[in-house]
């Protein structure tokens, strides 16, 4: 079997594109542009890297407690992007929870959409 991403991307459906964009930005800092190139418009994250990314679009989200969860590496203190979550519309779910990677909180975004806010431990 040839080696090969197990994620290839994500998709974040959300019901107003334009203020989901401004709680992802708000919330991790990112410069996120609504792309209307395609079939449907969308909102992509990453940096270009060859690794996974995903981005926003129009759509229908699952209903609270029953869809996926995208952990999402947050660009600064864990406690800082709770703070910025909250007060963007967000609903923090959990207290930090700690594993061998670092540590992250389970959210939700102004839709629901089920998100983990990730930190790293420092260097």
């Amino acid at each position: 079997m040839a080696s090969r991403p197990t994620v290839v991307w994500t998709e974040i459906p959300v019901t107003d594109l334009d203020a989901a964009v401004t709680f992802y930005n708000t919330v991790f800092g990112w410069d996120l542009k609504i792309d209307s190139s395609g079939p449907n418009p969308m909102a992509m994250f990453g940096d270009g890297s060859p690794a996974a990314h995903g981005h926003l679009y129009p759509g229908r989200p699952a209903a609270a407690g029953t869809g996926n969860t995208i952990h999402l590496a947050v660009p600064d203190a864990l406690s800082a992007a709770l703070d910025r979550c909250k007060q963007a519309g967000g609903k923090v779910v959990s207290p930090p929870i700690e594993i061998p990677a670092g540590r992250f909180v389970y959210a939700e975004d102004p839709d629901g959409n089920s998100i983990g806010l990730f930190e790293a431990p420092s260097a």
